[in-house]
């Protein structure tokens, strides 16, 4: 995973991963690192869209995503990872906080059919986790489809 907060590094990187044919999963960052990756179409999944300290606004929450983006992500067949492990380790209102975010974004992935993938999902079981998803918003074919083999 690139955790980099430099776009340099992190463009340097991407091409070290893609010359290695190795998945390329970058850590989400600024609003504008994020949107730099996204149009980079060497970039497999970008992860941690909803894990950050800026303020949600009154009408809408900052998940981190937008619809351009969501449909950049599509064209440039990039995946929006859920890295569950970070939010087990948040506080019980951070975590309110980030699942709100996760819900918004599920419903953006769902109107631009942008792929949704979920990182370390081996360490769960998988009924809770299809419950939880199925929760948040996700459709059952889109959900099976995370748990197919070749995701």
């Amino acid at each position: 995973m690139i955790t980099t907060t430099n776009l340099n590094q992190a463009r340097k990187e991407i091409q070290e991963y893609k010359k290695q044919n190795r998945l390329v999963i970058v850590k989400a960052q600024t609003p504008e690192f994020n949107r730099k990756i996204i149009e980079n179409k060497d970039v497999d999944i970008i992860t941690d869209l909803e894990l950050h300290n800026r303020k949600d606004n009154l009408k809408q929450r900052d998940s981190g995503l937008n619809e351009v983006l969501c449909k950049l992500a599509t064209k440039n067949n990039i995946k929006i990872g859920i890295n569950l492990n970070e939010i087990i380790k948040l506080s019980k209102k951070e975590k309110t906080i980030v699942i709100a975010r996760i819900i918004q974004n599920i419903t953006l992935c769902k109107r631009t059919k942008t792929k949704i993938i979920i990182l370390n999902k081996e360490k769960y079981n998988k009924q809770e986790l299809f419950s939880l998803l199925l929760t948040l918003g996700m459709h059952n074919k889109d959900i099976k489809q995370i748990f197919s083999k070749n995701n």
